[in-house]
Formats: C-alpha cells, sequence, structure tokens
C-alpha cells in the first residue's frame, strides 16, 4: 500500500489554541447574526446623510478629480486621500450614539 506524499501535516495542539476567536471576532459574530450589524450601517447611513456627511465627501471627491485631472485620477487615489478625512469628519454625536447602540446590544447579549 501506498502513502500519498501531499498529506497536509497534522496540527499541532498549541495551533488548534492560538485559532479561538478574540473577543472582537466573538462580537462581530454576534452582530452579524443577529442582524444588529445590518441595522448599525443602516443607521450609520442615515445619520451621516441627515447631517450632509455625503454631501460634503461628494464635493471632496469632485475637487481632487478636478484640481488632478479626471483621466489622472483612480479609485484607490480617492479612497486613499478622503477615508482619513471621511473619518475625521463623523459627528461624535453620531459616533456616540453607535457606540452606545453597541453598549446596549452588548448588554442583551450578555456578552
Amino acid at each position: 500500500m501506498r502513502n500519498s506524499v501531499n498529506l497536509p501535516p497534522t496540527p499541532d495542539a498549541v495551533e488548534d489554541q492560538s485559532k479561538e476567536p478574540s473577543l472582537q471576532e466573538i462580537i462581530g459574530i454576534k452582530l452579524i447574526e443577529s442582524g444588529e450589524k445590518e441595522r448599525l450601517m443602516e443607521l450609520l447611513r442615515e445619520r451621516l446623510i441627515d447631517c450632509g456627511w455625503k454631501d460634503e465627501m461628494r464635493a471632496l471627491c469632485r475637487a481632487y478629480i478636478k484640481k488632478k485631472g479626471r483621466n489622472n485620477v483612480t479609485v484607490d487615489d480617492l479612497v486613499h486621500v478622503i477615508t482619513p478625512k471621511g473619518r475625521a469628519c463623523i459627528p461624535d454625536a453620531i459616533k456616540a450614539e453607535l457606540l452606545q447602540r453597541i453598549h446596549t446590544f452588548l448588554a442583551s447579549a450578555a456578552l
């Protein structure tokens, strides 16, 4: 009888222990499984539109494209330039509201 030489190595017990999900991963899984992540994302979209953040980001993108030239800008360029500005421009009230909703979810999920 011939054995295959292409079998993957048997994992060690040490490797299995390191594969346990972190608390952050567990929270992420619970948020997805419950549908709360999608509800939070929708709330965030609504709040950002209501406060004018989306229009502000659109204007920043247009200004950057106008400055560099339409043919000289890629989506990756826009993401690289606009992301830090976009994150910094999110109002603190929206951040606090989302954080409170996450805390409430975690308390109800007993995590």
